[in-house]
């Protein structure tokens, strides 16, 4: 085995119980049979729907808006320019009846 593959490992141990903090081989087990996986298969699973739910899934923005941002859309948000809208939910059809 070379270097980098020993850096890409890690150690692994199942808790005796099952807890928050982990789960015995018995449960791995079950869940392997349950989801049709190995036991290496469920760990990955359980470890990316974590990163799913925890870590953040778009890029970090600019941060808040400063004032001059937030009074020009004041601004623009208080405009009274009239526009108006043609529905897209009727047909061309139905328009002319």
């Amino acid at each position: 085995m070379s270097k980098r593959e020993k850096d890409d490992e890690i150690a692994f141990q199942y808790h005796r119980v099952d807890s928050a903090t982990g789960i015995s081989r018995e449960t791995a087990q079950r869940l392997a049979k349950h989801l049709g996986m190995s036991e290496t298969q469920i760990i990955h699973h359980a470890l990316y729907e974590l990163a799913r739910r925890v870590l953040p899934q778009y890029e970090k923005d600019d941060g808040p808006l400063n004032d001059f941002q937030l009074e020009q859309i004041k601004q623009q948000a208080n405009c009274p320019v009239l526009r108006s809208v043609r529905s897209t939910l009727l047909s061309d059809d139905a328009e002319a009846a």
